[in-house]
């Protein structure tokens, strides 16, 4: 005898779901700036609807069941918004601590907490910082594989 059972209807995630998800970041150009498939490293498990996650990311798993695979395109406004000339700013090298050069990271403290801040130009007497997030003004491209609800 053959038991028929009806197919149940597979969970989507929704807000407040924690998920697990294996993703490859990339920039319209096609540069893979981040992923969960290399090598040691392990899929992303966050909780949506907490702010762990970019608007635009967040809002790309909402609905994928497990196993899903798809790719989502985030513009800037849901990613990590625009690039604001307004933080960059040229400080005098005798402000530095120590030799700076171009690329390098930098944190201040300052009255509403730490900036970070990319060496973008040394120049002769200055040092020229950018306090805007690397991605920022960026369409974000995702792959993503839905792994886990919780």
């Amino acid at each position: 005898m053959i038991t028929i059972k009806k197919n149940k209807k597979m969970k989507k995630v929704q807000l407040g779901d924690t998920v697990t998800v294996h993703y490859t970041g990339k920039l319209e150009n096609g540069e893979v700036f981040d992923s969960s498939m290399v090598d040691g490293r392990q899929p992303l498990t966050a909780k949506l609807g907490e702010g762990q996650l970019i608007k635009g990311f967040e809002n790309g798993l909402i609905d994928m069941s497990i196993g899903d695979k798809k790719t989502i395109e985030i513009p800037h406004e849901d990613a990590y918004g625009p690039y604001n000339d307004f933080m960059v700013q040229e400080v005098e090298k005798d402000k530095m601590p120590g030799e700076v050069e171009v690329g390098i990271s930098l944190q201040a403290d300052t009255q509403m907490g730490p900036i970070n801040f990319i060496v973008r130009e040394v120049k002769e007497e200055t040092v020229v910082l950018d306090a805007n997030h690397p991605l920022a003004g960026e369409k974000l491209i995702f792959d993503l594989e839905l792994i886990e609800i919780q």
